[in-house]
């Protein structure tokens, strides 16, 4: 019984955190465009400025959480396998050192995956340089995501 009650809160509260995500993301972007983003391949919008938008197209509710605290994604290094792409990208803004990155990485890399023109999301190593010591152990021992070395000329494109 306790568990059911348990679950049945766990339900409602996953449903109403995902609307009110959905409705700050509607409230800061054009809902038409995101859904162009949204349908568009992925491979017609690499070599354009529409790349990262439609990444950012393809998020749930993490999306909401790098909008409103001031964050993005960019992308270090890109890798054709297939008709698959493998990613590495890293936070950008208010997202750097945030608390909440390592949840944020992990909603990032899960939302992108689902994507059926998407492989494989990794991040760059560059980006635990940027937490503190505390947060770097946290996410090495708890995040469900990959860290990969770039060469430095590749970093930060």
């Amino acid at each position: 019984m306790d568990d059911d009650l348990v679950a049945k809160y766990a339900a409602e509260a996953k449903a109403a955190m995902e609307a009110e995500a959905a409705r700050r993301v509607a409230e800061s972007t054009d809902p038409e465009e995101e859904e162009r983003l949204r349908n568009a391949s992925l491979f017609d919008a690499l070599e354009s400025d529409h790349f990262v938008p439609a990444l950012l197209a393809r998020l749930g509710a993490v999306r909401a959480a790098l909008d409103g605290h001031g964050g993005g994604i960019a992308v270090s290094q890109i890798e054709h396998e297939s008709n698959q792409l493998d990613l590495v990208l890293d936070l950008t803004g208010a997202c750097l050192s945030c608390g909440a990155a390592p949840g944020t990485l992990e909603g990032v890399k899960n939302d992108l995956e689902a994507d059926a023109e998407i492989q494989r999301i990794r991040f760059s190593s560059a980006l635990l340089d940027t937490f503190d010591d505390l947060g770097r152990e946290f996410i090495l021992a708890h995040g469900a995501v990959e860290f990969v070395d770039l060469p430095s000329d590749e970093a930060g494109e």
